[in-house]
């Protein structure tokens, strides 16, 4: 039971990160494609939401071209001595793949929604544009970004297929997703349901609360 906790508990905090990670840039995305025209715009829309029609696996064998000791990403890191590759930051790289999309799309929903009179108003007034991004635009579209958040957020406690390529079934980055499929493989059912009660209970409470944040919005 204690293995199940802590695989757990490190499965929610790798997942929080992963929300924190892509949180700033899920925003400053969804917000460039419900505001913005320019040229790319329609590529860095299909680029973001890419994730969602391949393959997990494909996404992850992305990551380990990008993070890869001979990756552009993963050479400059391991320069500054930040190994990613098979590590606990190879869970969150991956997780913030997979959730960023559901984020973006909630979160461009929400910005959509705000009545673009008021940041008219706001810019009358003489406030400048990044002002009125966190005093107006932002506080009218808190509750798509909340659900895009908690979605993002849902998506990471399940990721499997990007995880498991990116950083392995080791002791120390095995998801809860990760310890079902070990758990299954090595025939100990018990121990692999239980886990699938805890992920299974996790995610419907914040897929509740996403859902109701989105209705009520």
């Amino acid at each position: 039971m204690s293995q199940v906790f802590s695989i757990a508990s490190f499965t929610v905090a790798m997942a929080a990160m992963a929300t924190l990670v892509m949180l700033p840039l899920g925003v400053s995305v969804a917000w460039l494609l419900a505001r913005r025209r320019f040229p790319g715009r329609v590529v860095l829309e299909t680029l973001v939401s890419l994730p969602l029609v391949l393959p997990p696996v494909a996404t992850g064998l992305i990551l380990i071209v990008l993070f890869g000791r001979r990756g552009p990403i993963g050479a400059a890191l391991e320069r500054i001595g930040v190994e990613v590759m098979f590590t606990w930051r190879a869970v969150v790289v991956a997780m913030v793949a997979m959730g960023l999309p559901l984020l973006v799309r909630a979160a461009r929903a929400g910005f959509e929604e705000v009545d673009r009179r008021y940041e008219q108003i706001a810019a009358t007034l003489g406030a400048s544009p990044a002002r009125i991004f966190f005093t107006v635009s932002l506080p009218l579209a808190r509750r798509g970004i909340l659900a895009g958040s908690l979605l993002g957020f849902s998506r990471a406690l399940g990721e499997f297929g990007a995880t498991i390529m990116l950083a392995g079934a080791l002791p120390g980055t095995r998801t809860i997703a990760v310890a079902i499929y070990t758990y299954t493989e090595t025939g100990q059912e018990a121990a692999a349901t239980v886990m699938l009660t805890v992920s299974a209970t996790i995610a419907f409470g914040t897929l509740l609360v996403s859902n109701r944040l989105a209705s009520d919005s």
